[in-house]
């Protein structure tokens, strides 16, 4: 094959030791030269190993993705000017089962590299990042408060207290201060549904009921610990929340334009941007980013049939996100809303997923749009369809574009 790029390397990378392969042109003509060393991961050896690239007038340099070891890798890249850094999918670039070495696989990918057959992950900008790390820090945090608070509820399902089964927050100002007496000592269950405040005082008989078990002093201890822990989550996802605020403030309009569209807050914004970014160039269509992010059908066409196709893994993070604005949305009464119950009604009653991965991937073909035209969302509204469906309003479009068209003989046929 061509060689495209004659001087490339690639880097097989592991936790320890990373293994270089380096292939320029040789003195004879149609043969090439190369050279393979390994190094540790410390970052004094990730200097050297950049300098010796440098020397050898290197412009690409392949890795594979390897967990969170090619992080350090490839800031010791970044700092040398003139290496482009290509960080590949590990699944597409799998090497030839068999006779497998650290070696093997550095020279394969640089074999890829040369010829031009490798495609380089998206990497964000390095404010973007920053961004990224915190905001899939606090949504683990936000997880493992959900799971401390699963916990509790389990204690006090042990000792006979049902206070979940009648307060839909279980630990808001009126459960906490209930629970708060459990552990400070009080059994009578009409003395705990007496703490109850606002619209939960309508529900002091079932409280009582659900107040009188069995809670012993273990129990106690275990919410108090419980308790201890979430606030201590709180107090960090809350410190979190803050230093976010500030470090999004460059793109703070961008993060605006999402809250326009139905179902996306505040942290859902944030999340969004911190996956993608806020430069669409990087996804010169909004297919490209549907594709990347895992939110369209995969291909898979054999014999001229084609068969059923999955959606690829993608980003989860930014999956994940687009889901929770598709539920949001789905009782709503806006163009978003209605395309998710059109789309249940179609897949029947197990399609409520399939109608939520359609809406999600309707979510980012928007957000590519406003971000791309510097544009805020204008709801089409809840009878879009209906409107965009009825046999006048077809009519008038099909009228509008053969005006627009040039096609007077057809137009005045059809208005005749």
């Amino acid at each position: 094959m061509e060689i495209v790029y004659p001087r490339v390397a690639a880097i097989d990378v592991h936790k320890k030791q990373i293994t270089v392969a380096v292939r320029t042109p040789s003195g004879q003509p149609g043969q090439r030269r190369q050279q393979v060393r390994k190094y540790p991961t410390f970052y004094s050896a990730l200097r050297e190993m950049t300098a010796w690239l440098v020397t050898e007038q290197v412009t690409h340099v392949a890795m594979e993705a390897t967990g969170v070891y090619w992080r350090p890798v490839f800031h010791a890249l970044a700092e040398a000017d003139g290496l482009e850094i290509l960080l590949c999918n590990a699944h597409h670039v799998k090497n030839v089962p068999g006779r497998k070495t650290d070696a093997s696989d550095a020279v394969w990918l640089a074999e890829l590299c040369e010829v031009g057959l490798l495609r380089g992950s998206f990497i964000p900008p390095t404010d973007i990042a920053a961004i990224r790390e915190l905001t899939r820090y606090r949504k683990k945090l936000i997880e493992e408060r959900t799971r401390e608070t699963q916990r509790l509820h389990k204690v006090l399902e042990d000792g006979g207290i049902k206070l979940d089964s009648i307060a839909s927050d279980a630990i808001g100002v009126s459960g906490r201060a209930m629970i708060e007496a459990l552990i400070a000592g009080e059994r009578d269950p009409a003395v705990l549904a007496d703490l109850a405040r606002g619209v939960l005082r309508k529900k002091i008989p079932d409280l009582t009921l659900a107040l009188a078990g069995r809670f012993a002093e273990h129990h106690a201890l275990l919410c108090r610990l419980h308790l201890t822990h979430i606030d201590h989550l709180n107090d960090m996802i809350g410190k979190l929340d803050t230093h976010i605020d500030v470090v999004i403030a460059p793109f703070a309009a961008q993060r605006d334009r999402l809250k326009t569209i139905p179902g996306v807050g505040d942290r859902a914004a944030q999340t969004i941007i911190s996956e993608i970014g806020v430069d669409m160039t990087r996804f010169p269509t909004p297919a490209h980013l549907a594709s990347w992010a895992g939110l369209c059908p995969g291909n898979h066409e054999s014999a001229g049939k084609r068969r059923k196709g999955i959606t690829r893994h993608g980003n989860p993070h930014l999956a994940t996100v687009l889901f929770e604005a598709a539920w949001a949305t789905s009782r709503t009464r806006t163009r978003l809303g209605a395309r998710y119950r059109r789309l249940h009604r179609r897949f029947g009653k197990a399609g409520s997923k399939k109608a939520a991965v359609a809406v999600a991937h309707t979510i980012l073909v928007i957000v590519w749009h406003l971000l791309a035209n510097d544009q805020t969302y204008t709801d089409l509204g809840a009878d879009y369809y209906t409107r965009r469906d009825d046999p006048e309003t077809r009519k008038n479009q099909l009228l509008r574009q053969l005006h627009d068209l040039g096609y007077q003989a057809e137009l005045t046929a059809l208005t005749a």
